[in-house]
């Protein structure tokens, strides 16, 4: 269940973090209140991984994965361009947490 959990945490995160640029400073109400209940979903869900795995992992998968995925957002939804060293830097970060997850023997499975 833990990675499930982790899982909706990373959706709601990356939920909650474009909307936050849809509400323009918080001045738009319904993107705003899409951005602070996706922010309390990600991190009650957050807090049942940290039940059963390492907070240091689970939030660099949390993190990692978020970066990954809002930076695709931004790139399809809101046409913010990604250059080469962009698209290295996220290529390593998914490389890290594939790392992390296939060969850490802290990461319970």
């Amino acid at each position: 269940m833990s990675y499930l959990y982790l899982f909706i945490a990373i959706v709601a995160e990356v939920i909650a973090t474009s909307s936050l640029k849809a509400s323009e400073s918080f001045t738009r109400l319904w993107p705003s209140v899409i951005t602070v209940c996706g922010y309390i979903i990600a991190f009650y869900f957050l807090t049942l991984v940290l039940r059963t795995m390492p907070t240091g992992i689970a939030y660099a998968i949390w993190s990692g994965v978020g970066i990954v995925l809002i930076s695709a957002v931004g790139w399809i939804w809101f046409k913010q361009k990604l250059d080469l060293p962009a698209i290295v830097g996220l290529a390593l970060i998914i490389a890290g947490v594939l790392v992390v997850n296939l060969f850490s023997k802290t990461v319970g499975h």
